[in-house]
């Protein structure tokens, strides 16, 4: 009797085609990552006041942002779903359906938050000098909310639709036009007015919305048969659009909060470690990439089996995406659980700061390898449709176990930061078997898009 061999990887066909999925969404991730490096490049020779109010505001940016994100999911999942039934003259009305409802949800936010920028950056921080600067970069980025709703939908049409190809592109097209306008408006330079910092607020607004230009042109072309505008939503397809992408929204903007309580509390402990965490968790964005971008490659092999019926291939595929997103996470992660202090020269050169960080830097490599299956499956499921339940999952550990734990551990009982790190990666395993259960289990296979 033959035995059956476990490989690493998953076959060469489905390898080929998860990475033909994830590598654009990967890059354009990554691409994201290094325009913030070159933002904060241009501002910070401002000076210490500009690079903070730009952080705050940029911050501020996202939590409002968050709220608008999870129509990308929404749509790159019904369009999945209705790709696998056959049903291509569909594929372009969740699309639709998603930007008017970026619409909806923008107008009102930006209004809102455009009139209170200096309430709220004020409430994030007591220097008026970094106040003025935030709270004019955070205004300008506001104007971009519908912008930022609309590319998220359309990202996730071409997703949905397996050309992720396209995503890549309009991103990095975007990213130059945001590197040149902003490096204008900041200096002053190619006849465009000296605005400082709050140049790069202007910058990145203008680039938003030539990327949506371009969404729309391209989509236009090779969507209209596909059923892109080609009548008004229902309110009830709205409201499905709304009841499927809200929940991952939700988790985004609590997710944000998150950081920030975490941030906060490891203020309670020592300023140098606030200094410390910040560089380690910038360091562990740099692995989260690879594995988000692996799993909304699931998101959309996930729910275009499920539309064809398939759901024994659906489980398959999350479980493929998870062996090549633990294979890649381990590789990236090796320089930080074997060289730490190497690693985090890069940034600083305090020896106390080096002292602080070796371990949870290790520990984040180590534990980031088995972060890969909570990061893939999480998307998985969320191609599923299984949205709320994923959000109860995230927001309960995060919120209802860690943070509480975190704060306990570290600044009551003096655990430090190597406390407060600890538990971070035990909780996010606890997530990955939590998840590995719920996939197992199959539950999901019976949700209706």
């Amino acid at each position: 009797m033959s035995k059956r061999r476990f490989h690493l990887l998953p076959s060469p066909e489905r390898f080929k085609s998860i990475t033909l999925l994830g590598l654009p969404i990967m890059g354009g991730m990554l691409s994201q990552s290094l325009l913030n490096l070159v933002d904060a490049a241009m501002v910070g020779s401002l000076g210490e006041a500009a690079l903070a109010g730009v952080g705050l505001g940029g911050y501020a940016n996202f939590v409002v942002i968050a709220l608008v994100m999870g129509l990308g999911v929404g749509v790159q999942a019904t369009v999945a779903r209705r790709r696998g039934e056959g049903r291509d003259d569909q594929l372009a009305a969740p699309l639709t359906h998603g930007l008017f409802i970026a619409a909806l949800l923008a107008l009102p936010l930006s209004l809102l938050c455009w009139l209170n920028a200096d309430a709220i950056i004020g409430f994030l921080s007591d220097d008026p000098a970094v106040v003025a600067i935030g709270s004019d970069y955070f205004g300008w980025r506001m104007l971009a909310v519908i912008a930022v709703g609309c590319n998220f939908a359309f990202r996730g049409y071409w997703n949905g639709i397996r050309q992720t190809g396209r995503y890549l592109q309009v991103l990095v097209a975007m990213h130059v036009f945001n590197v040149i306008i902003s490096y204008g408006l900041i200096f002053g330079h190619f006849g465009l007015p000296d605005m400082g910092a709050a140049g790069s607020g202007l910058g990145t607004t203008i680039a938003m919305f030539l990327g949506t230009g371009m969404y729309f042109l391209l989509t236009w072309r090779t969507g209209r048969n596909h059923g892109f505008l080609r009548s008004l939503p229902r309110r009830a397809e709205l409201l499905f659009m709304l009841r499927l992408s809200m929940p991952n929204s939700l988790q985004q903007f609590f997710f944000a909060t998150g950081v920030t309580a975490l941030f906060w509390i490891i203020g309670q402990i020592g300023t140098a470690e606030l200094a410390i965490a910040h560089v380690l968790v910038n360091l562990a964005l740099l692995l989260i990439l690879p594995g988000v971008g692996l799993g909304m490659a699931a998101t959309t092999l996930v729910s275009h089996s499920l539309g064809e019926q398939r759901p024994h291939e659906a489980y398959r595929w999350g479980w493929d995406v998870v062996r090549v997103a633990v294979v890649v996470l381990f590789v990236m992660g090796l320089p930080f659980w074997l060289v730490p202090e190497l690693v985090l020269q890069l940034f600083t050169r305090d020896p106390d700061l080096l002292a602080l960080g070796t371990w949870p830097l290790r520990i984040t490599g180590l534990g980031m390898t088995l972060d890969a299956i909570a990061l893939v499956l999480t998307q998985a499921l969320l191609g599923a449709g299984a949205s709320r339940t994923v959000m109860g999952v995230n927001l309960g550990s995060q919120w209802l176990i860690f943070l509480p734990c975190a704060y306990l551990a570290g600044p009551v009982l003096g655990g430090g930061l190597l406390a407060v790190w600890l538990l971070q990666s035990l909780y996010r395993t606890m997530t990955s078997v939590i998840f590995a259960i719920m996939w197992e289990r199959k539950h999901w296979a019976d949700i209706r898009i």
